[in-house]
């Protein structure tokens, strides 16, 4: 409907196929995410990785993503092992992965759930205090993650922004909002705002891929040409501290 008619559209989906010219997506991706977490880590000396994936759509999706944010870095990804979505599974997988402890200083965990994997990697020889565990968060409150690996790094946003939304809207409507909430608010933030300054050029594709970017409730973010969409996210250890803050600015056009 809106196509043919030449109105853009802001969507909401992980999945980065839908994106298109005119198709913005307003959501958190496995794509950046991955990219700013592998970023950060050659950025601070890591050059041999492995990846430690569930067997699933999801696992299919973020080892693309790490391969290619690994290349991009100049590192290089020594191996990579899928787990089902079983405890026996997860330890006969990380045992597969104990052969090459020492030939890497980072491994790709993109999903704790209850810290299973990453504990399973630690009792098959993986010293998850000298190779540095990474994953997509957010782990704050999996308690069980952060005790089987405190020092192990996720890129998600900084929760300042959303808790301060969340004051907001408990104080509106006494109750708690859905995480996503804060997609919700900052695509009609952003259509308000661009009514208000933009014209009638508000919703041009200049405008909405403006390559500065907007600031919304999970900080700066901004629409690529094609639809896919980029954030500013921050670095943060398991447990909640935040060791590499979110960007306040773009620092390019790409």
């Amino acid at each position: 409907v809106a196509r043919p008619a030449g109105k853009p559209m802001i969507a909401f989906s992980t999945d980065t196929s839908v994106a298109t010219r005119g198709v913005y997506l307003m959501s958190f991706t496995p794509q950046n995410t991955v990219d700013r977490i592998v970023q950060h880590a050659a950025q601070t000396g890591k050059r041999s990785y492995a990846a430690f994936i569930p067997d699933s759509a999801f696992g299919q999706v973020v080892q693309g993503a790490f391969q290619e944010a690994v290349s991009r870095s100049g590192g290089r990804v020594v191996a990579i092992e899928k787990f089902p979505l079983e405890p026996n599974g997860v330890t006969a997988a990380a045992a597969r992965l104990s052969g090459i402890a020492g030939q890497i200083d980072a491994i790709f965990v993109p999903d704790p759930y209850d810290g299973a994997a990453i504990r399973a990697l630690s009792a098959a020889g993986i010293d998850t205090r000298r190779v540095q565990v990474l994953g997509v968060g957010p782990w704050v409150g999996n308690r069980a993650a952060a005790q089987a690996a405190p020092t192990a790094l996720y890129a998600a946003p900084d929760e300042a922004g959303f808790q301060s939304f969340a004051g907001r809207y408990r104080a509106r409507f006494n109750q708690d909002p859905a995480r996503i909430a804060s997609l919700t608010y900052d695509s009609v933030s952003l259509i308000a705002a661009l009514v208000r300054t933009q014209g009638s050029q508000r919703f041009s594709e200049t405008i909405l891929t403006n390559s500065s970017g907007f600031n919304g409730v999970d900080g700066l973010f901004r629409f690529r040409a094609d639809g896919t969409p980029q954030r500013g996210l921050a670095i943060i250890q398991a447990g909640g501290r935040i060791v590499s803050p979110a960007p306040r600015t773009f620092s390019g056009g790409s």
